[in-house]
């Protein structure tokens, strides 16, 4: 398995297209897309990102966020869609890229339809990128393991799961000898049970117009990750076929 997984310069040289990818926090969808990143040669387009360097650079477009959001209001999907239409302009993102935190509606994915149906990225291709939908698919309660059993050293940054990764001691890290793993506030129970749900009711939507058009691909995210990277790339180089 360890084969698939690594970098290729050939893969590399290919044009991937478009990447979303769906699934719940705690999914894998992070390790998943630096792996995509690291052998395809392409980049990851945080909407997030975009929004704080367009308000921290004082563009026409950041200076319209942050006043939506002086008035304690949630930026607009225009605002938020011109942005993107902006950011997926740009060289690094001919051959393909990965989006993070969009679609987060069925109207946002409609759009990035629209959008590609207008060939954005290359005049000449023929035929529409159609994004590659991947959705990691992941058990409940294995979800809430895997988040609220996450720790990591304050000094080395070393991430464990007490569950499926524990330390050689009980909360001290391996590597910072004697120094106590910590866990994030936003890992415990009581924060992450919301977020879950929360998640579900967002993004269903999301999954039901990309599994309508026929272009929803589920992967078993409770599979060890090697095995999940390996069965995300053999999706994406058979979509290049």
């Amino acid at each position: 398995m360890a084969q698939e997984t690594s970098p290729s310069t050939d893969v590399g040289l290919q044009d991937v297209g478009p990447i979303v990818l769906l699934g719940p926090p705690g999914a894998g969808k992070g390790t998943q897309a630096k792996r995509i990143m690291e052998r395809y040669g392409i980049p990851q387009v945080s909407t997030g990102d975009l929004l704080r360097e367009n308000v921290a650079r004082g563009t026409d477009l950041g200076l319209a966020a942050k006043a939506v959001m002086a008035r304690g209001e949630l930026v607009s999907d225009d605002l938020v869609c011109e942005m993107l239409q902006e950011r997926l302009k740009q060289p690094d993102c001919k051959r393909g890229y990965i989006l993070d935190g969009f679609p987060r509606t069925a109207a946002q994915a409609g759009w990035l339809d629209a959008l590609l149906d207008h060939k954005l990225f290359d005049n000449s291709r023929p035929t529409r990128a159609w994004p590659i939908v991947i959705r990691l698919d992941v058990d409940y309660n294995q979800l809430l393991l895997r988040i609220t059993g996450r720790r990591s050293c304050p000094t080395c940054g070393r991430i464990y799961n007490v569950h499926f990764q524990p330390p050689r001691v009980d909360e001290v890290c391996d590597l910072a000898h004697g120094t106590k793993l910590v866990a994030r506030n936003d890992d415990r129970l009581e924060v992450i049970q919301p977020r879950l749900t929360a998640y579900d009711e967002q993004t269903r939507p999301v999954a039901d117009y990309y599994e309508r058009t026929g272009r929803l691909i589920p992967v078993n995210g409770d599979q060890p990750m090697d095995e999940v990277t390996a069965q995300i790339f053999r999706i994406i180089e058979d979509h290049q076929a």
